[in-house]
């Protein structure tokens, strides 16, 4: 076969994935499953298309041919003369005799096809490169002032996954299996000047590369430019070696042990081929790669295969040729992009599908926990042991001989600790049941969520609960700094960090109050372009990028030692929405005079209105006379009946000057006057003594260092703990005060939450001034059960630690939900296929036509619905059954685990939870829908779940009339009930019916694309 096809053969099995075939994860796995339909389909109906259609032209040409030939050689025999003699008939014969070797033109073809995949596809992602000529790119404009672009704006990046960086993973038997853990460094330097836009790869390190910690093999990869411009191939393969060499002896026979699939690989290479391909494919999703590529294929025809001025000299058949070339190209161009398109739109419809909770549990103060579940927590050893080890209380270990609870915590022992917080993780489901149960609002209740989850799929689960309801959003993403890099395709680091802010930063605006603040921390690196993607998501928004003096001793540049960072501050315009910052200390307060003092600005004659008398009574500012007429002309302090003094703004020289406020607005600044004595005489003075200031844009403090108050607090709080760089407590503290507006209430979300300092801050604010704030954490890492939730746990119990031990008794009450949802890998790891029931099958092999659209557009949904992570319909019929496998912590490794559909549903609905119970087998909830502009009046709503086997209608039935339900009252304003039932329906004045089925509002709002 042509080289030409063999190229675009070899492209497009790239494309479709279809050389991957030792990859078991993600997509992979998926089009592995295919394989052998999707080659045939290429090779056997789809490329072959591209001869037929140059085949009917080059048919079309002979025929005109033929005919035009007959005609002329008629005509000059009918004249009696020899064809052959014909200088007309020769020179038409030789015409389409060289109508071309079709043969050529089909190569020419597949060449084309090769080069236009080529330009866009890179790695498993297609980048935007419209080529306008060698050398330069067309963007899309339409007519800004300023345009902001990136190479992959409209693309979802997806790489966010933490075991992307470390990838860990066992050998050895089942019993006593050993761990062997890949870990990301950083490069130590830049190695031989190699430029930041060459090829990245994997490269074992020079310094440790194989060390064993603590039972576990660890191996060290850097991920840098190679300066021999090695293949990642070539580069695995002499790791492998190294890797034998340098490990101790009892690690080599488990590391060569042969994989199952291929008895000729060992298992450390296809580990090590999973760790290299899981961080180089796969960064990316197009929003819509089908358009995308259909305006470049149109692009390209009419730039680089289309040549007006070759068709204006070229005769009739080559201009046939010609344009039937152009047809193959988008014919069958057409078809790869519309294959393609299924692919990408299936990825991209997992990506946005809304996540399953996958677990739920409960931190609660002791003092909101039931006085009659205080027995089960007497008797529960785990939650004493977790007290023990993450509160070191000494009266505890006092009572806890040597853990041997021989003398058992007591009822008044708990009593006398109220901010000790349980978890629920320590108990069964009928204690959390029954906890849950005693709250008579469950969402007032709440004080904050703690969520472990991607931030993007978090923020789509919850947004119909936090649309419009926020007041603060801080968070302090990836600075992309050298030492906090993201994941990015080789020199794609700027635009691959905008595509991940940019669809983090839109939902802001969909969850923000009117009067929200949105705060982002960064750093210089990404500082710039920031502010630009900042003022194209939030056009009409006030931006002011304040500086953070939170590194005084700095960190060393080429240049400059940098001192700061900075954050920006987003919200409406105009109006206040920064609050004051109060300064508690008098020597910090600014007490100058209330009277103008100098210059020709502070004399009265500058604004008349600023001259009327201020009345004093017994030392204090008791209220304000009218404006004096110009002709007055009075001394400074003037005794009025009853003791009362008018003080003008006269200084001691007897010139008339003013005082600072008009007497229009003086009122809003009474509060802060206060009455001074100048010298012997008596004159009275006023002053303005003012507390409370708008914050400066340089914070300089020396609260703000993120060594003193974030590190060294963090690390007093839980020694050692496993976060790099978290911010100053003060910092946050502060910008969350700021834009809340001074208001001690409101919703605050983090969702890039890192070690959970927004909590802390929020916790402490609220401990300050006995505030109602509550928060929204989101943090996908590792050190989310390590780090996280301890802190918020401790920041609860008390406001000082020192080396993991508390320092004051300062609790405050908290009752927080902790919960997990389902990742986009698990949404690809439970994905199965199904094979067409044997007539669909017959059907699409019997046709053609069939066969290609099948093939084109369903193959992937027709043969994965159903599947558990595309919501299986059917499982709702046990909805407490319903499972997922889910990542464990090595790769390739997965957990069952039960989803929580109850939970799913409350976020699907954005329902405000009122109660939720479990009465008879029967699992109840209720609470309020979002109203109009997502208001705290929606709807009411019943929500009844049961095991459909264990509950059917007739005791449904039952149960509904005796808990006195009646579909016809007022009660409830709509009723969800998962499975068919008889329940007596109604349809509302907005033509939607009161009784619902939870399946078709489940799968409705699961699969909603719109909003964020």
């Amino acid at each position: 076969m042509s080289s030409n096809y063999d190229k675009l053969l070899a492209k497009l099995t790239e494309m479709f994935q279809l050389d991957q075939a030792d990859l078991d994860f993600g997509i992979y796995r998926i089009m592995n499953s295919k394989r052998d339909e999707i080659v045939r389909f290429l090779e056997k109906d789809l490329l072959p298309q591209v001869k037929s259609v140059l085949a009917t032209a080059q048919g079309d040409i002979e025929t005109a041919g033929a005919e035009e030939l007959t005609t002329l050689e008629k005509q000059i025999r009918d004249a009696g003369m020899n064809p052959d003699d014909s200088p007309k008939v020769q020179e038409l014969r030789a015409k389409y005799a060289g109508g071309g070797d079709i043969g050529a033109l089909e190569q020419e073809v597949f060449n084309h096809l090769y080069s236009f995949f080529r330009r866009y596809y890179d790695e498993g992602d297609f980048l935007s490169l419209r080529r306008y000529k060698e050398g330069v790119y067309a963007i899309p404009y339409e007519g800004e002032e300023v345009k902001l672009h990136w190479a992959n704006a409209d693309q979802y990046y997806i790489k966010t996954a933490e075991h992307f960086r470390d990838f860990i993973f066992k050998v050895g038997p089942e019993k006593g299996q050993r761990r062997v853990h890949f870990k990301l460094v950083e490069a130590q330097t830049e190695k031989d000047n190699n430029k930041e836009q060459e090829k990245r790869v994997f490269i074992l390190s020079e310094e440790n590369p194989v060390v064993e910690e603590n039972g576990e093999l660890i191996i060290r990869f850097e991920y840098r430019n190679d300066s021999a411009n090695r293949k990642q191939k070539d580069l695995s393969e002499a790791a492998i070696t190294i890797i034998l060499d340098a490990a101790p002896a009892s690690w080599k026979a488990l590391l060569t042990i042969p994989t199952d699939k291929d008895p000729n690989r060992t298992i450390l290479a296809k580990r090590l081929n999973d760790f290299t391909a899981r961080n180089t494919f796969d960064y990316f999703i197009h929003k819509d790669l089908g358009g995308f590529l259909r305006r470049e294929l149109d692009f390209y025809i009419k730039n680089e295969v289309m040549h007006l001025d070759d068709i204006e000299n070229e005769a009739a058949p080559k201009v046939e040729q010609y344009l039937a070339k152009v047809r193959a190209i988008r014919r069958v161009a057409s078809k790869i992009i519309e294959f393609l398109a299924q692919l990408e739109e299936f990825q991209k419809a997992l990506w946005l599908k809304k996540k399953f909770v996958v677990s739920c549990d409960y931190l609660v103060t002791l003092d909101l926990v039931p006085i009659e579940l205080y027995p089960a927590i007497i008797e529960n050893e785990c939650q004493i042991e977790d007290w023990l080890r993450n509160f070191a209380i000494e009266d505890l270990k006092d009572t806890l001989e040597a853990k041997g609870y021989s003398t058992p915590v007591t009822e008044a022992f708990l009593k006398s600790h109220p901010n000790l917080t349980i978890d629920t993780r320590h108990f069964g489901e009928d204690f959390k049941v029954r906890l849950i149960g005693a709250q008579s609002s469950l969402d007032e209740t709440i004080t904050g969520f703690a969520i472990q989850g991607d931030n993007f799929q978090t923020l789509r689960l919850t947004s119909r609960y936090l649309k419009r309801r926020v007041s603060s959003i801080y968070i302090d993403p990836p600075y992309n700094a050298k030492s906090s890099e993201i994941l990015y395709k080789n020199d794609y680091k700027h635009a691959s960090w905008l595509s991940l802010m940019q669809d983090r930063l839109s939902p802001a605006k969909h969850l923000l109050k009117e009067d929200g603040v949105l705060v982002v921390a960064i750093d210089e690196v990404e500082q710039e372009r920031l502010g630009q993607l900042i003022s194209n998501l939030f056009p009409g928004f006030e931006k002011s990028c304040i500086v953070v003096n939170h590194n005084p001793s700095g960190q060393q540049g080429d240049n400059f030692s940098f001192t700061h960072e900075y954050a920006y501050f987003v919200y409406p315009r105009p109006g206040r929405y920064i609050a004051e910052q109060t300064r508690e200390n008098p020597d910090d307060w600014d007490d100058r005079n209330f009277r103008d003092v100098t210059g020709d600005e502070s004399l009265r004659t500058a604004a008349a209105n600023c001259f009327y008398p201020i009345l004093v009574k017994d030392g204090e500012v008791e209220g304000f006379g009218d404006v004096c007429p110009e002709d007055c002309h009075p001394p400074i302090n003037v005794e009025l009946d009853g003791g009362v003094i008018a003080v003008y703004p006269v200084d001691p020289n007897g010139i008339e000057r003013k005082w600072r406020f008009a007497r229009q607005t003086v009122e809003s600044v009474k509060h802060e006057l206060k009455v001074h004595q100048l010298g012997r005489r008596g004159v009275i003075d006023i002053k303005r003594v003012k507390k409370t200031f708008n914050y400066k844009s340089n914070w300089v403090d020396a609260r703000y260092s993120a060594n003193n108050h974030g590190t060294q607090l963090l690390n007093q709080m839980i020694p050692n703990a496993p976060v790099s760089y978290p911010k100053s407590l003060y910092t946050v503290r502060d910008s969350v005060l700021a834009s809340l507006g001074g208001k001690p209430s409101g919703w605050v979300v983090d969702y890039f939450a890192g070690s959970g300092t927004t909590g802390h801050a929020v916790i402490a604010l609220n401990r300050e001034d006995l505030g109602k704030r509550r928060f929204l954490l989101v943090e996908m890492g590792t050190y989310f059960d390590t780090v996280l939730v301890p802190r918020l746990r401790k920041a609860m119990y008390s406001s000082s630690w020192t080396a993991g031990k508390p320092q004051a008794m300062d609790g405050v009450s908290g009752f927080i939900k902790v919960f997990r949802i389902e990742a986009y890998e698990d949404s690809l790891a439970n994905l199965s296929f199904r094979s067409p029931n044997p007539d669909q099958a017959k059907l699409v092999d019997s046709n053609d036509g069939v066969r290609e659209g099948y093939m084109l557009r369903y193959i992937l949904n027709a043969e994965t619905s159903g599947s558990l992570s595309t919501l299986n319909i059917q499982s709702f019929d046990h909805p407490f059954e319903y499972k997922l496998k889910v990542a464990a912590d090595t790769v390739g490794e997965t957990r069952e685990v039960n989803v929580d559909l109850v939970e799913t549903f409350n976020w699907l609905l954005g329902l405000r939870v009122h109660t939720m119970d479990v009465i008879r087998g029967f699992h109840i909830v209720t609470g309020r829908l979002p109203g109009q502009g997502n208001s705290e009046n929606g709807d009411k709503a019943l929500i009844i779940w049961r095991d459909t086997t264990e509950n059917p209608n007739e005791k449904l039935d039952e149960f509904f009339g005796k808990q006195a339900y009646n579909t016809l009252d007022q009660e409830f304003d709509v009723i969800y009930v998962n499975g068919d039932n008889n329940l007596q329906n109604l349809r509302k004045d907005d033509q939607t019916w009161k009784v619902r089925l939870i399946e078709e509002e489940f799968h409705r709002l699961m699969w909603d694309v719109e909003g964020i």
